[in-house]
Order: structure tokens, then sequence, then C-alpha cells
């Protein structure tokens, strides 16, 4: 008798690394995450391997800055979604692999992207899937677990409806990629994704960070009230040091603005003149 498909959880413990998952064990009440070990009291014996380096806080926040988001632009645009208790339950119950220091995250992310978009080499390249892809592999390329955590967090959220059903608002697949970019580079960066599971404060964090970049407001919020409880939240303005060097980068990225502004008026105004 032929074999049917394989089921969507097998192929990810095959091709990512990851063992399927058993609705007893989640992050919350897997054996507790262990920190990175500190450098001065780790063994001479024992270097710490490439992929599990310790990366800066500012080597990815410096990612994250360069793609220049305008965060004004970004609430402005949200829509209506899925309330933030929501998001925060399904974080609670990820599965514990999906926290494990060397998740392949660009084998995961494929996988759970082919039932977006189909296989790949099966159906014709999508801008969106690609974006993804390529962010997935920018996390693996910083050696920083904590990025490959969060990442894997993200592509949980998105894979969860397979095994704890749909959303109550289907997240929008239009920012993927800055959904995926924001938590593997911006709230990473400034707390261990462990904790996003593991306390409800941070769980909320991330789960209000995850439904902004992800364009979506949480049901029965309007703006001004969502940016208010994500601003008490956000980790990153509560780091002082970290919070002036998103002060710079967001004034870098004002008077860019303002300059783009200034050429395309000139430009207008050289056309008319024409």
């Amino acid at each position: 008798m032929a074999e049917g498909p394989v089921p969507f959880w097998r192929r990810l413990t095959n091709s990512a690394g990851l063992r399927d998952p058993d609705r007893n064990e989640t992050a919350t009440n897997a054996t507790p995450f262990s920190p990175p070990v500190d450098r001065v009291s780790r063994p001479a014996a024992a270097p710490e391997p490439a992929e599990t380096k310790v990366v800066d806080s500012e080597a990815l926040l410096d990612i994250w800055f360069a793609r220049e988001q305008d965060d004004v632009i970004v609430w402005r645009s949200c829509l209506p979604g899925a309330s933030a208790a929501e998001i925060a339950t399904r974080l609670s119950l990820v599965p514990a692999a999906f926290l494990a220091d060397d998740v392949d995250v660009l084998q995961l992310a494929e996988n759970i992207l082919e039932i977006e978009y189909g296989a790949s080499g099966t159906t014709p390249p999508d801008r969106r899937r690609q974006e993804v892809l390529r962010i997935a592999d920018q996390v693996r390329a910083t050696g920083s677990a904590a990025a490959r955590r969060g990442a894997a967090l993200v592509l949980w959220l998105w894979a969860s409806d397979d095994l704890n059903g749909p959303l109550s608002v289907p997240l929008s697949p239009v920012y993927y990629g800055r959904a995926i970019a924001a938590l593997s580079f911006r709230l990473a960066a400034v707390v261990d994704p462990a904790e996003w599971v593991r306390t409800a404060d941070r769980r909320d964090e991330a789960a209000r960070t995850f439904l902004l970049w992800s364009g979506h407001l949480p049901a029965g919020e309007d703006e001004a009230t969502a940016r208010s409880i994500l601003a008490m939240r956000d980790s990153l303005e509560q780091n002082t040091a970290l919070a002036q060097t998103m002060a710079e980068q967001e004034h870098r990225l004002q008077v860019t603005k303002r300059l783009q502004e200034a050429r395309a008026r000139e430009a207008a105004a050289r056309y008319s003149n024409e």
C-alpha cells in the first residue's frame, strides 16, 4: 500500500533536528533553559564553538537599525489582529526544542513556509518567502543563539496553527520578514527568548512586539492604547545604554527622511518649471 504524505511535524523533525512535539512538553515545563557560560569561567580546554558564539547586543541591533524601519508608519498601518493574550498563550505552548541553541532556523523556515507557499522548486519563487529565508540565513550567519531562538519562536507562531488550530484573526503574510527580523535582531538583542516564554511580562512584550511588526493591533485596542502598553513593556527603551543608541538611530532616520523629502520637493519644483 502506498505511503501517505509525510506529516508536517515529522518533516520538521527530519530536516530541522527536532523530535516530534510532545503536547505535554512545552518550553514552560521542560528542563529550565541554561544560559551561556561566562567566558571568563569557561575552561581553556573547552573553547566556545563558533556556532554558539556570544554576539554583542549592539551587533544585533545594528542589523535591525540597518533596516531603517519607521515605527510611526508601522503603527499607522496596523490592522486589528488577535489579542496579545492569544499570541502569548501560543508562545507558552512552544515545544521546548524550538528554544535549543542549535535550532536550524533556515531548515525550519523552509518547512514552515512550504505550507504557505508550496514546496520550493515546484512553484515560482515568492518575494515574501525569499525575504523570510534571506533573514533566516542572516540570523544563522550572526552566530547568535539568542537570535536563532528568537527566529524559531516566530516560526513557531506561524506553524502553531497546524497543532493548535488557527488564530482568531489570521496573520497578514505581507510582513512576515519584518516580524522575524524584529524579534530576532531587536527584541532578542535585549531579552533572551527563553524569557519570552517563561516570564509573563516578557511574554506579553514579545506577543505585542510580534503583533506590531506583523502589522496588527492587539484585539480590542486602538493605536494609542497599544502603543502605551508596549512602551511600558519595551525592554530596549528601558535599557539606558541601548535606548541612547536607538534614539541616535531614530534621529539619523528622521534626518535622512527630511533630506529625502526636501530632494523630492526640489525635483518636483524643477519638473514643474520645465
